[in-house]
């Protein structure tokens, strides 16, 4: 009898598991959606890094987007031209100019240039680090804990002695990524054909200011006179803002700065190669 009931169940069970296995491989064939061939053309295409300077979630989102007319054939960063080219090409449009953007450090208060106000034992973080103040006296300077370095997709950043990072701009390919992951939004994103900047984020009153680092913008204003445009640099908040639609991109506005901290045509100069290069050569 309990032979027979144990038989009775393994069947049943048997058959429960193959009518469940139907019903559900006709609901998979029923309501499978159908991919539109072309979003995997695009992805073969795409560098698929999804670093998200498009904007999107990733490659495959902007590929959707690409298909439905939402997105620009120029919108991948991380591919360039050469990329929206052959977007453009593959779904029979024209195509459209890329505009390169790289990553810019506007701080160049490493340790060595300030002041410490404090000592962090927290979590080596500047997200973390941030929440506390860090450990400088400028509360608007680079923390110095590398988030920015080490969200890069593209290897275009490393920390630098001073504990300050440096781009890259023959890797340096725009997506954002870095400038996202600063908490004090000290990097910013800008053409390729800016070249002149304020390396200061400081916008205390300049005898504030340069107590707590030697290199920070002390609101002189001799910038803002130097500048060959009127308006094409200006002091707003104690700091001095360059107005790139009317500002010549020249070293003019640089020659009497007396902290040095607005300079000209230095991002391009820092390539990997030029970077490891200059670092001091360690005896064998």
């Amino acid at each position: 009898m309990t032979g027979n009931i144990v038989i009775i169940s393994i069947v049943s069970m048997g058959a429960i598991g193959a009518v469940l296995s139907f019903f559900l491989a006709y609901a998979d064939k029923k309501l499978k959606v159908q991919e539109d061939p072309r979003i995997e053309a695009l992805l073969n295409i795409l560098p698929n890094t999804n670093c998200g300077g498009c904007g999107m979630a990733g490659c495959r989102v902007f590929a959707e987007a690409l298909i439905q007319g939402n997105a620009s054939v120029a919108g991948c960063v991380a591919g360039g031209q050469a990329v929206a080219d052959n977007i453009a090409k593959y779904l029979g449009v024209e195509s459209a100019q890329t505009n390169r953007i790289v990553a810019v450090v506007l701080c160049r208060g490493g340790d060595k240039e300030t002041v410490k106000s404090a000592v962090y034992k927290g979590e080596a973080t500047c997200v973390a680090s941030n929440l506390t103040g860090g450990e400088k006296a400028c509360t608007y300077s680079c923390i110095g804990y590398g988030d920015c370095v080490e969200v890069c997709k593209f290897d275009a950043m490393t920390m630098n002695d001073n504990g300050l990072p440096v781009v890259f701009y023959d890797a340096c390919v725009g997506c954002g990524a870095c400038a996202r992951a600063c908490p004090r939004n000290i990097i910013e994103m800008h053409p390729i054909e800016h070249k002149l900047f304020n390396y200061c984020r400081n916008k205390d009153k300049g005898a504030i200011a340069r107590k707590v680092c030697s290199v920070s913008c002390i609101a002189c204003s001799l910038c803002v006179k130097d500048c060959t445009v009127e308006g094409g640099i200006e002091m707003i908040d104690n700091l001095a803002v360059v107005n790139y639609d009317k500002c010549p991109q020249d070293d003019q506005p640089t020659k009497r700065c007396p902290t040095e901290c607005i300079r000209f045509g230095e991002e391009e100069k820092m390539t990997k190669d030029a970077y490891y290069a200059s670092l001091p050569k360690k005896a064998v």
